[in-house]
């Protein structure tokens, strides 16, 4: 380590930045988020720079640069594209023991500025001490990845806290101890749930409990998204790899399933048609259980847990035992699947609208509202069709839908293993049949269909 990473408040304290282009623009910006009492040296500015100068947010000097215009500044930036300047910057600053950062010149600088995670007061930066800043960008573009938005929250409400904790406990023994217990608990996800009085309550249960942790479980309905690992959330990864019990479905992909947290206990509660590992009551009242033990249960369905997935259902049997949770949407099989064959559920040449509708048969047949289905200049999306699908299209032909109309069957879509098979309602059941699709699939049908052909981008070189 070349550098000592610090953090140098420099709030009301005048920092110099020589040069008014644009990069000098963004040390500028920096520097104004810090709270600082900024002056900008030089001949002309950029837009941005003189906005920022009329609205009085920034002192403008407006001449060539001067040794002399560094004086009282505990912080110098040179910025501009003149390399003499630059180096002159650097000298005199150096002269007067002043911290100065030339940019682009590692060699001429005495700090360099990291690239930055700002979730203030949390504040993390990333440094590749001058030698590779791009690279520190992709490093900082990481960490953003599993740093939730929400982490500033949470320190900011744990300093509240801090007098409390420390006229409690008397040793650092003890406070260290507390704040691992509280950080690794609840109050950390109802932060993040935007529910901070309910943290703020937590904390203070945990201080009057002899910092004891709240034995008290919680559940997280996360959607896993149509299948492809990378359209997972942010929120549904991190709760993945926080969970002591796994509750999932079937149609949760194997690649998925991997991310989850790797010492969870997994219970499998899928469906398959006409075969219930589990009624879905019985896994209502299994998540209550598990989260009445104390353990934190992610309930993992494919898609969204709010589109054909009982979410709300689970969450009323939650609710009436008094388990906390929360819910974390997926990208629903309708959205990922179309997008990865290339065909758009709206189009305005094409579809003003979108309908989702459960092909699932009861006792053999389809009561579905044909007439509704059978409007013209809308698409269609039918989940779990694929047994009756024949009789799909048998329907809908009867209700006024052109026997021509085109329509798609998409087998695993978002996954490596995503077949398509398009064609008319005439002659579609017959086209999947021979082709051998198998579930999980969805049904897509109308007009946007015709589009597949121009915009399939997942599977250049197939078609059916």
């Amino acid at each position: 380590m070349q550098a000592l990473p610090i953090f140098f408040n420099i709030t009301n304290r005048l920092c110099v930045v020589v040069g008014g282009g644009d990069v000098a623009n963004r040390k500028v910006t920096m520097l104004l988020k810090a709270n600082a009492a900024v002056t900008v040296v030089a001949v002309d500015l950029c837009r941005e720079l003189q906005a920022l100068a009329d609205a009085g947010r920034i002192k403008f000097m407006q001449a060539p640069y001067a040794a002399a215009q560094l004086e009282g500044a505990c912080l110098v930036v040179a910025a501009t594209d003149d390399e003499a300047v630059n180096e002159a910057v650097s000298c005199d600053a150096k002269a007067l023991n002043i911290p100065v950062n030339v940019v682009d010149a590692p060699h001429l600088c005495t700090f360099t500025m990291g690239s930055i995670i700002d979730r203030s007061p949390v504040v993390i930066a990333v440094s590749s001490e001058g030698n590779a800043p791009v690279l520190a960008r992709h490093v900082r573009t990481k960490i953003e990845t599993m740093l939730p938005a929400g982490y500033g929250r949470i320190a900011a409400i744990a300093g509240e806290f801090r007098d409390k904790v420390k006229a409690r406990f008397a040793t650092m023994p003890e406070r260290r101890r507390f704040w691992e217990d509280a950080f690794q608990g609840p109050m950390v996800e109802r932060v993040l749930a935007g529910q901070d009085q309910v943290a703020r309550d937590l904390l203070q249960s945990l201080i009057d409990d002899e910092a004891k942790p709240i034995n008290k479980g919680e559940v997280f309905l996360v959607g896993g998204g149509p299948g492809d690992p990378d359209l997972l959330t942010f929120r549904a990864l991190r709760l993945m790899q926080q969970c002591d019990v796994c509750v999932y479905d079937k149609l949760v992909s194997p690649e998925v399933m991997e991310l989850v947290r790797r010492d969870a206990e997994l219970i499998y509660v899928g469906k398959a048609r006409d075969q219930h590992t589990m009624p879905q009551e019985e896994i209502n009242e299994l998540l209550a259980r598990l989260a009445l033990q104390g353990k934190r249960v992610l309930r993992l369905k494919g898609g969204d847990p709010f589109i054909f997935g009982r979410g709300g259902e689970e969450i009323e049997t939650l609710m009436q035992h008094g388990v906390p949770f929360q819910v974390v949407p997926g990208i629903t099989a309708a959205n990922g699947v179309s997008s990865y064959a290339g065909i758009p559920l709206t189009h305005r040449d094409y579809s003003q609208a979108c309908l989702f509708i459960t092909g699932h048969l009861k006792e053999g047949t389809l009561n579905l509202d044909w007439t509704s289905m059978a409007r013209p200049k809308q698409t269609v999306v039918i989940y779990m069709g694929l047994v009756g699908l024949a009789q799909i299209c048998e329907k809908l032909i009867e209700h006024g839908v052109s026997p021509d109309m085109p329509a798609a069957v998409v087998q695993q879509g978002t996954t490596p293993r995503q077949k398509v098979v398009t064609s008319t309602l005439h002659d579609l059941a017959e086209k999947v049949s021979k082709a051998e699709i198998k579930a999980p699939c969805l049904t897509i049908i109308g007009e946007v269909v015709r589009l597949r052909e121009k915009l399939n981008w997942f599977e250049p070189d197939a078609g059916a």
